[in-house]
């Protein structure tokens, strides 16, 4: 509600703050905003290193657009150094989720 401002008045830090804490309880979705938050700068510095934390907790438990966003930080070398093999196989893993950004990743590396 805070990150989009629905029916409070907008405010990323404290977007930040409860997705906090449900990613500290292992939601995966809230790993995965956690992680476009710190990507973007939302309510935080903007952290590649920390974007990558919480994608790869997101993405280990099988959320495809985590596995997605991980690819994309490997082929671009955000927060970590340009993998293009690690982008292919978060790509693939993303892909076999059902997430046809993942699929578009995984051929254009192919």
């Amino acid at each position: 509600m805070y990150e989009k401002g629905l029916g409070v008045r907008q405010d990323y830090a404290k977007a930040v703050e409860w997705f906090e804490r449900s990613a500290d309880q292992g939601f995966a979705q809230a790993q995965y905003q956690l992680g476009s938050m710190y990507g973007a700068g939302e309510g935080v510095h903007q952290n590649y290193a920390k974007a990558i934390e919480w994608y790869t907790k997101a993405a280990n438990q099988g959320l495809a657009q985590a596995q997605h966003n991980l690819g994309a930080m490997y082929a671009k070398g955000e927060g970590v150094r340009q993998d293009y093999a690690t982008a292919k196989e978060w790509f693939g893993k993303s892909c076999d989720n059902g997430d046809q950004d993942g699929c578009d990743g995984y051929r254009t590396l192919n």
